[in-house]
């Protein structure tokens, strides 16, 4: 059985009884006090990555520690270090600004004038709410106004801010965001379809559930272009 709840305008289909109306209701202010910026404190970048690798890494030595792992061992023994870079380089490099891939834009010499569309860019987050991974698909497109980006950018965006703690709907807002910006036209569409692990592997542990997220903006809100857009990749 499916229940349809309706808190201040959002809409949850949930399974029934999984949850109640005061869990739901507790989990839908979550995302509500949650905005397009990632949270981050000023002094996020007062240490380099050397420094923060460092102290992570003395971190999860620690944690491992209290689990009751023995370091001693060779499998063990490089873990925290290993985890510590991956958090810094890779899961979470899209935290630092000076990461963000720059949108060189190119004269429309084609004068194309219609919607262009970058299907199917791999999606690697983690989710902020405990640290698992967020796997998905991430479909975009825009219409240009003049100019002209080369593609590998669109992906690049997308890989940039998946590269955070997220949840998904903030995700999909800033690639919108980042996309109308870059590209200099309000034209824009994001449709995001992932599946998170903090469902799948833990707590009830559905497997079969997969989330979508949906950004439009200028003339994708009408529905011819949203229509043409959603059916290039169903």
């Amino acid at each position: 059985m499916w229940n349809t709840v309706d808190y201040k305008n959002i809409t949850m289909t949930t399974h029934d009884p999984k949850f109640t109306a005061e869990e739901l209701e507790q989990l839908v202010e979550a995302h509500l006090g949650t905005s397009i910026d990632t949270p981050l404190r000023e002094d996020a970048f007062s240490l380099s990555d050397e420094d923060k690798i460092k102290m992570i890494a003395s971190k999860f030595e620690d944690i491992m520690n209290i689990l009751g792992l023995d370091l001693n061992d060779d499998s063990l023994s490089g873990t925290p270090m290993r985890v510590a870079k991956m958090y810094v380089t890779e899961a979470f490099a899209g935290l630092n600004p000076k990461n963000k891939p720059e949108m060189k834009l190119f004269s429309n010499k084609y004068a194309y004038s219609e919607m262009l569309i970058e299907k199917d860019i791999k999606v690697h987050s983690h989710c902020e709410h405990h640290f698992v991974p967020i796997i998905g698909k991430c479909h975009v497109a825009y219409i240009p106004e003049g100019k002209v980006v080369g593609l590998s950018k669109l992906n690049r965006i997308v890989k940039h801010y998946s590269k955070r703690p997220q949840v998904q709907e903030r995700l999909t807002r800033q690639i919108a965001e980042a996309l109308m910006e870059g590209l200099g036209t309000s034209h824009v569409a994001v449709y995001l379809e992932a599946d998170h692990m903090c469902v799948k592997t833990r707590g009830i542990e559905d497997d079969g559930s997969s989330t979508i997220t949906m950004a439009f903006h200028g003339k994708f809100r009408e529905e011819n272009y949203k229509r043409l857009f959603l059916e290039s990749f169903k």
